[in-house]
């Protein structure tokens, strides 16, 4: 699984992530925080990465705010078949 590691003002002030990204998905809460994972254009590929913000106005958490470097992960689109289970008609 490639990856790189990108400076965080890079990915901020540069290529104005999270606000920029082509998909963003909560993956999970927690009692202060959201964590996000997100989709990013690179150099012609794309990439994962994830951070997290204050789950309210009173957390004054910014994305990446601990970290000084963000690992970031090459991802491709690819068609998935998936089974779920649905309601009978």
């Amino acid at each position: 699984m490639p990856t790189i590691k990108l400076h965080k003002d890079y990915l901020k002030n540069e290529l104005d992530l999270p606000y920029s990204a082509i998909k963003d998905d909560i993956v999970d809460t927690s009692r202060w925080s959201i964590h996000h994972e997100i989709i990013f254009a690179y150099n012609g590929k794309f990439y994962s990465a994830c951070y997290s913000e204050g789950a309210t106005e009173m957390q004054c958490e910014s994305p990446w705010e601990y970290e000084s470097e963000v690992e970031c992960t090459e991802v491709e689109l690819k068609e998935v078949k998936v089974m779920k289970w649905v309601p009978v008609e």
